[in-house]
């Protein structure tokens, strides 16, 4: 069997599993990352060698520090930065900027959605809301991002 059609169906467990804790808790617990960061740098190893493994690699570091910027800045939430990180470790340096656009857009996709959805219900919207059910979710779009980018965005 195709080892890029398996590591996609690990990928798709992975994330698929962050997105609905994300969704239905508001936490991506740093377990669930880590496996996530451990199993893509594993399949990167195991489909395209050492140099793609360190490329990848790189691709997750960056990721990290820039997410943790963000989390510092309150941009985005600290589980948010590390799921992405992991997600990151499944592609190459070169690729991080179509992941980043893969992620980008489907939260914006998604973001708006979850924004009519709540006016729409009456609920309000606050970025300084201190309850989990406010915040958005935004483990989804890393995870359809992830998806798109592995299966050919």
């Amino acid at each position: 069997m195709n080892l890029e059609l398996i590591a996609g169906a690990g990928l798709a467990l992975l994330v698929l599993t962050g997105a609905l804790l994300d969704l239905t808790t508001r936490r991506l617990p740093n377990w669930l990352c880590l496996l996530t960061a451990a199993a893509g740098l594993g399949a990167t190893w195991l489909i395209s060698g050492p140099a793609a493994t360190g490329s990848a690699l790189l691709h997750g570091l960056i990721a990290l520090v820039i997410g943790m910027v963000l989390f510092r800045l309150a941009v985005v939430g600290g589980g948010d930065a590390k799921f992405y990180t992991g997600a990151a470790m499944w592609f190459p340096l070169a690729s991080g900027i179509r992941l980043l656009l893969s992620v980008s857009l489907t939260g914006l996709a998604l973001f708006i959605a979850w924004f009519v959805y709540r006016r729409l219900s009456g609920r309000k919207i606050s970025r300084r809301s201190t309850d989990d059910a406010d915040k958005f979710p935004y483990g989804i779009a890393i995870a359809a991002g992830a998806m798109l980018c592995w299966f050919g965005f």
